[in-house]
């Protein structure tokens, strides 16, 4: 091996060394030539450098620079261990390297923030979830939810209520996680109470249970169905009789009893009371009983009878000018009528009511009266009246004899009075049985009063 420090240095193959002047001892300045050249230049890289020589590979490498160790401390290898001084150099290199591949603390910092977002996120992840424990109509199921109150809950499990559903807590509370939460759908109920129907609503599922949440007091009651009977969400139509305290009086006796009966009917048959015939009681048969209500019954026994009765003739008026002004000459007598009626007598418990009219029956039409009515002024005086030819209305009456009497005892005299003209006009006793002058004066009178109407047949001769 040669001394000569060129040969040492090729032997090496070490790039950028420093080394002692053998001839002055000296270390030359750095950047000078060798002991032996002039013009030496040094060519130390620090490792880092030479790192980035092999990662820009645009910049040449030195002739004097050994590509094998160059390549290797490149790569973090190492190359034939160098003298002591190349030791010291390499483990400078190397710490150098590690400080190089240490990671700025600037450019880690946008990491450093995007890392604690995402765990801060996680964290407000995982706090807005809830575990929340659900029940809807007694079907519980535990699910998870972000939502802030029972509203959005249930508006995102599609559960939808209306006015008579039940939640429990109620919409818009808030939630927080373990919280627990009821729906109950409402049933329609047709409720028949004591003969009163109701529209009522419950959230029960049984018969049962919707009597006890509506107060419904069904000790001894009447059910239409089965109090174990569940009512789905279209509900169901349920007649209920309560127990009632009935009284019954009957045949002078007082029976009170409990009763879930329909009708008063029913509960006079549970009190063992028979009704016959005719018998009834103090409110309709067929009426609901009313707790506390006293009812009677009344024993009925009843006979008809039948009546005939006169039917009223109606009697017809018509203007007469040759009768004098207030005479009336009936020309058709009237004849009332007849009419068969048939009444109910009844009795009740004992006592007599008042007949009462069941059926009538015309068995004969009335027949009409027609009356003409005078209209012609009466004479002014007697003296009129003594012209008139009352010798020819005697003879007409009675044959011209005072003491003529009809056949049947009624019109006596000369001009057949009856007693009851006779005695308006002034006369006492029996007209025959007055002088004839007297008879004659009377007539006249009454031919004043009344014209020829008392005479219809033979008046007309007064004017012969």
């Amino acid at each position: 091996m040669s001394n000569s420090p060129k040969s040492q240095y090729e032997t090496y193959g070490l790039t950028g060394m420093s080394f002692v002047d053998r001839g002055t001892g000296e270390l030359p300045p750095y950047g000078a030539g060798g002991p032996d050249r002039v013009g030496y230049v040094d060519t130390y890289r620090p490792a880092y450098e030479a790192l980035a020589v092999s990662e820009a590979p645009t910049e040449p490498i030195l002739p004097r620079q050994t590509p094998t160790l160059v390549q290797t401390q490149a790569l973090g290898g190492s190359a034939q261990e160098p003298r002591s001084g190349g030791r010291a150099a390499a483990r400078r290199a190397a710490r150098r390297r590690r400080a190089a591949e240490r990671p700025d603390p600037l450019r880690l910092l946008p990491q450093a923030l995007v890392v604690a977002f995402l765990a801060g996120g996680a964290s407000a992840f995982v706090a807005s979830d809830k575990a929340i424990e659900l029940s809807v109509d007694g079907k519980a199921r535990t699910l998870h939810t972000f939502a802030d109150d029972v509203t959005e809950l249930l508006a995102e499990e599609g559960v939808r209520v209306g006015e008579h559903d039940v939640v429990a807590p109620a919409p818009g509370t808030g939630l927080t996680s373990g919280d627990e939460i009821a729906v109950h759908y409402g049933r329609p109920v047709r409720l028949t109470l004591d003969g009163q129907p109701h529209e009522v609503w419950t959230t029960a599922h049984t018969v049962d249970g919707a009597l006890q949440q509506l107060g419904v007091r069904a000790e001894g009651a009447y059910l239409s169905t089965s109090r174990s009977q569940r009512i789905g969400r279209q509900g169901l139509a349920l007649d209920v009789r309560t127990e009632r305290t009935v009284t019954i009086m009957a045949d002078g006796r007082a029976r009170t009893i409990r009763t879930n009966a329909a009708t008063v009917g029913e509960a006079v048959e549970e009190a063992g009371i028979t009704l016959h015939g005719e018998d009834t009681t103090s409110v309709p048969p067929g009426s609901f009983p009313r707790d506390g209500q006293t009812v009677s019954v009344m024993r009925i026994t009843g006979t008809q009878e039948v009546r005939e009765e006169a039917i009223p003739f109606l009697t017809t008026r018509t203007n007469d000018p040759l009768l004098f002004r207030g005479t009336e000459v009936v020309d058709r007598a009237g004849e009332p009528g007849t009419r068969r009626v048939t009444y109910l007598l009844r009795t009740v418990n004992g006592v007599r009511q008042k007949p009462r009219r069941v059926e009538d029956e015309v068995v004969r039409e009335p027949r009409g009266q027609v009356v003409r009515v005078g209209t012609k002024p009466r004479p002014d005086a007697m003296r009129e009246a003594d012209r008139l030819n009352w010798s020819g209305l005697a003879a007409c009456e009675s044959g011209g004899r005072p003491g003529a009497v009809d056949p049947s005892g009624t019109y006596g005299g000369l001009y057949q009075f009856d007693t009851h003209t006779w005695h308006t006009l002034g006369g006492s006793g029996r007209p025959q049985d007055a002088p004839a002058a007297e008879q004659t004066r009377r007539a006249k009178k009454l031919y004043i009063r009344r014209g020829t109407s008392p005479w219809p047949h033979c008046g007309a001769h007064l004017h012969d």
